[in-house]
């Protein structure tokens, strides 16, 4: 019987995933797969690489939102765990699962982890911080750290929608210089996002030809613009229709970019807190495989 780790978030989404637990596993079961839980914590998740090498898995299933897919990827480029990645998306917001399309049909996705079909992806890199779908700093991007894990667990993407118009009376602005494979752009935008997948923030088609395994990222940035305007582009991004083309969004994709600001600015990786700026970001092409 093949062995599979589930890395899984029990407080992800509205908490209710610990409630599916015994189902996976039955579901695992019945295709002649061993599923083995590890429930992770808030901290000390190092040891799951312990785990790992003494069970010998033939995969990892990742259970969680993008928080704690993030999470896993990082443990497994920091202790090189070469082994396929399952991910079922169920936090607040499962960007990367949306964009393989994964939960449409999870018994549709249990086959394919059952018969091993992979496919690989980039990642992308800052400094030794690793992440699956986006890097983002500027308007609205603390957006996902303000937001309280009450309101956020009760109410869902909505929350940070909430937010989000509560934050917009504040929105200004910042001087930024972009450096795409050597190439150099200077701008005051509003926000930035460098993707490796089209969905980013539940915006499920921010641009055109963006894809997870063409060894680019996709760097996206709202230039300084009237409010009316700028509303006008939020309103497509909330309608998923793409705004890479734009006229106050200046779109590049680049191998590696190199981002700074005369400000102060925090970054944020996969939803998670990262690097104030400058950021030196790379792409690490085809550096996972998982099931898709």
């Amino acid at each position: 019987m093949k062995k599979f780790m589930l890395f899984y978030n029990p407080a992800s989404g509205h908490a209710v995933f610990k409630k599916k637990l015994d189902w996976m596993i039955s579901s695992f079961q019945k295709r002649g797969l061993l599923l083995i839980p590890y429930r992770t914590q808030k901290t000390g998740n190092e040891a799951f690489y312990d785990v790992v090498r003494e069970i010998q898995p033939e995969g990892l299933i990742v259970a969680g939102g993008d928080g704690t897919v993030n999470e896993i990827i990082n443990l497994m480029m920091h202790h090189r765990i070469d082994l396929p990645l399952g991910i079922i998306g169920c936090g607040t917001s499962n960007d990367f699962a949306t964009y393989l399309q994964i939960n449409r049909d999870m018994n549709a996705y249990f086959d394919r982890i059952a018969a091993a079909e992979t496919r690989s992806i980039d990642l992308g890199c800052v400094e030794d911080t690793y992440f699956i779908n986006v890097a983002s700093a500027g308007m609205l991007s603390s957006v996902a750290h303000e937001v309280d894990v009450r309101l956020k667990n009760a109410l869902g993407k909505i929350a940070y929608y909430i937010k989000g118009l509560g934050e917009l009376p504040k929105i200004r602005a910042f001087p930024l210089q972009i450096i795409s494979d050597g190439e150099t752009f200077q701008s005051e935008v509003f926000l930035f996002v460098v993707a490796n997948s089209s969905v980013v923030g539940s915006m499920k088609n921010i641009g055109n030809d963006i894809e997870v395994d063409d060894g680019k990222l996709d760097l996206l940035a709202i230039r300084k613009c009237s409010i009316p305007k700028l509303m006008t582009i939020l309103a497509d991004l909330l309608a998923s229709k793409p705004i890479s083309e734009k006229k106050y969004v200046y779109h590049a994709q680049a191998k590696n970019f190199t981002l700074s600001s005369t400000e102060i600015l925090q970054s944020d990786l996969d939803g998670e807190e990262g690097p104030a700026l400058p950021l030196h970001i790379k792409t690490i092409h085809h550096a996972l495989r998982v099931y898709a």
